[in-house]
């Protein structure tokens, strides 16, 4: 595993960094782990301007509207409960699903100006990556230790 392997990983949907730092770690790259939450943060402004130039084409396709569904349905009772920053809390909630793409996607069906979903979306990302740091860390300290 390398570098440029791993920093590919977290920009694909559903497992972003959520795997991308469980393999920095688990490779010997911890000190890559920032640079891996700030490529999951700025992922947030292709998605965002790919929502407002191509989602009239792909929402034709009913896969695609399965999954935006499923994620509105998903995340709408954040963002109903705590505004913006239920768009923060769902992003950092560490479960494939759940990440930037997904966070973007429903702030922008929910209609979130981009500069507060930006924020949120931000605050989610930094807030999942050190958890799921502290995870990985913590996991390969107890395995280290049998």
């Amino acid at each position: 595993m390398n570098v440029v392997q791993i920093l590919f990983t977290t920009i694909l949907p559903w497992i972003e960094l959520r795997g991308a730092i469980p393999l920095a770690v688990a490779s010997s790259f911890e000190s890559y782990v920032p640079l891996i939450i700030l490529v999951n943060i700025l992922l947030f402004f292709p998605v965002w301007i790919g929502l407002e130039i191509f989602y009239k084409h792909l929402n034709r396709w009913s896969f695609i509207r399965r999954i935006v569904n499923r994620i509105h349905d998903k995340g709408k009772r954040y963002v109903n409960n705590y505004g913006p920053i239920g768009i923060a809390i769902f992003v950092a909630i560490p479960l494939p699903g759940s990440g930037v793409y997904s966070g973007t996607l429903l702030a922008w069906l929910l209609g979130l100006e981009w500069k507060k979903s930006f924020i949120a979306c931000s605050l989610g990302v930094l807030t999942a990556g050190i958890l799921v740091y502290l995870m990985s860390t913590g996991a390969l300290l107890i395995f280290n230790n049998l």
